[in-house]
């Protein structure tokens, strides 16, 4: 059975008239009949191509300020008919009912109405009725109709009419049908999110993906469903793997603490930072941050919180890294970095992050709002006789916030501005302290006059006791332990200062 149709009738309707052109001319060239309505008959009008009204089909002109334009049977039936169904066809000529092969529809462009701020009886405007109505209707009818359901499908179309000179196979017009359907799923997604106040009711959609070389491991399949180039700018490098990717991601929310501080540079791996420091040059930031752990800064992510500049790059070129992220580079930075041709090169914008954070759990999935809680200064509640130092207090927030991006259950030391030690991960908290005072010894740096962060409270007094007995002069942690004070009692007769901030920072 041959499939393959002959477009000899158009019915256009669009928002987006770029590069609609090329595609009038081509179907005008191959005698195509032309419906439109509104501004799209002008426009087809001003290329000096014939067009019929749409009002001209259904006797009905534009109705409701343009509301209703598209919506009657005389429309509808000419999309929805059946070729090859003798009522269909009969009803066609009783009702003088005009066949229409092809739809052309842009909608009307509701998700950046509503990202412009713009009012609320604006953004109800931008809800498209008729258009989204034609998209339906062809797609179900797929095949002896083709829809053409936005701007991104123009090209494809035109590639399409050249090549096969006016001509469409069923697999042609089904894989259209998919991406009409796509569409008109997205934005009804995007207006249902946007009236939606049930929290126990998530719907997302994402039109921006991408196939991985692989997912975790060699033998998944991994996809990245989102903007990527929209949040970087990629200079050089290979493709990111999916491991890289969420490296980026925890380097990303990582330095995002530091946004606001001094030159500061973090090194991680596996999602953990295995360095950071804030220094006054970002060089001095990076070489101080390498000196944390530069056996696991092989094979990292690097990050900075201001301009790579080329004193950096050349210590960075030392270094085996698979990316290096920052705000902007000197170009004579870029040059240095991408002498390793496999190296990627990512350039950060300033993008806002989603608030909702998604993952799979057994046979649903979890969400949770953002943590975005940074603790500060004015957080901090002094429990103990001994109150920190401003330099401790400066080391605490410090270390909290690599703390709050750190692998529970979780220890970071720190002192001046630098990440010292981390255990990352484990068990028992008990475990993860041990861990960070060996991290420590094996680099060769002291804990004396360094301060403590604990992502949760501290049950017993264990954690405290061995942290004063390896050189720690100052904790912070949530508190909110039933046996707190016991902690407290042992920080008091050993003049270790202590600060609770009521926030716990787990990250499983």
């Amino acid at each position: 059975m041959n499939t393959t149709k002959t477009i000899k009738s158009a019915l256009i309707s669009v928002f987006s008239k770029e590069g609609l052109e090329p595609i009038i001319r081509k179907l005008h060239e191959q005698n195509v009949i032309f419906y439109s309505t509104g501004g799209t008959e002008e426009f087809i009008k001003n290329l000096g191509i014939p067009v019929i009204p749409v009002e001209d089909v259904t006797s009905y002109p534009s109705i409701l300020g343009g509301r209703v334009k598209t919506l009657h049977p005389k429309v509808f039936g000419g999309i929805l008919n059946r070729q090859d169904n003798e009522t269909d066809v009969q009803q066609m000529q009783e009702y003088d009912i005009p066949q229409i092969d092809l739809v052309i529809v842009d909608l009307y462009p509701f998700e950046k109405t509503v990202a412009s701020g713009a009012s609320e009886e604006d953004i109800i405007e931008k809800i498209d009725i008729g258009g989204i109505s034609l998209i339906r209707a062809a797609a179900k009818n797929f095949k002896d109709t083709v829809i053409v359901p936005s701007v991104a499908e123009y090209s494809l179309l035109l590639d399409l009419i050249t090549t096969q000179n006016g001509t469409t196979t069923l697999e042609n017009r089904k894989l259209f049908a998919t991406k009409a359907f796509h569409v008109s799923s997205h934005y009804d997604t995007a207006i249902f999110n946007y009236f939606n106040t049930d929290e126990t009711i998530f719907k997302v959609s994402i039109d921006h993906g991408q196939i991985l070389r692989y997912g975790e491991n060699p033998h998944q399949k991994g996809f990245f469903f989102g903007d990527f180039d929209g949040m970087f700018k990629k200079v050089h490098g290979k493709e990111l793997s999916y491991n890289n990717l969420l490296d980026v991601d925890a380097a990303v929310n990582l330095i995002n603490e530091f946004k606001n501080d001094g030159p500061t540079f973090a090194i991680l791996k596996h999602n953990n930072a295995c360095g950071l420091a804030t220094r006054t040059t970002i060089s001095e930031a990076y070489n101080a941050a390498l000196a944390c752990d530069p056996t696991s800064a092989f094979g990292g992510v690097l990050i900075a919180n201001t301009k790579i500049d080329v004193a950096t790059a050349t210590e960075i070129n030392k270094l085996f890294c698979e990316v290096v992220i920052a705000p902007s580079y000197d170009e004579a930075a870029i040059i240095i970095l991408q002498e390793k041709k496999n190296r990627i090169i990512l350039v950060q914008n300033e993008v806002e992050l989603p608030q909702k954070q998604v993952r799979t759990c057994l046979n649903g999935i979890l969400v949770q709002e953002r943590n975005n809680i940074t603790d500060t200064k004015a957080d901090l509640k002094t429990v103990t006789i001994t109150a920190p130092t401003e330099q401790e207090i400066n080391d605490l927030i410090f270390a909290s916030k690599v703390c709050k991006n750190t692998k529970s259950n979780t220890i970071v030391f720190a002192k001046n501005g630098t990440l010292i030690a981390s255990g990352t991960g484990q068990t028992s908290r008990v475990d993860a302290l041990l861990q960070a005072i060996e991290k420590a010894k094996t680099f060769g740096f002291s804990l004396k006059g360094a301060s403590m962060a604990s992502d949760a409270f501290f049950p017993f007094p264990d954690c405290v006791e061995i942290a004063k007995n390896a050189g720690i002069t100052a904790v912070i942690q949530p508190g909110g332990s039933i046996k707190d004070e016991l902690s407290i009692k042992y920080c008091n007769e050993n003049k270790v200062a202590m600060v609770f901030t009521g926030t716990r920072h787990f990250k499983h």
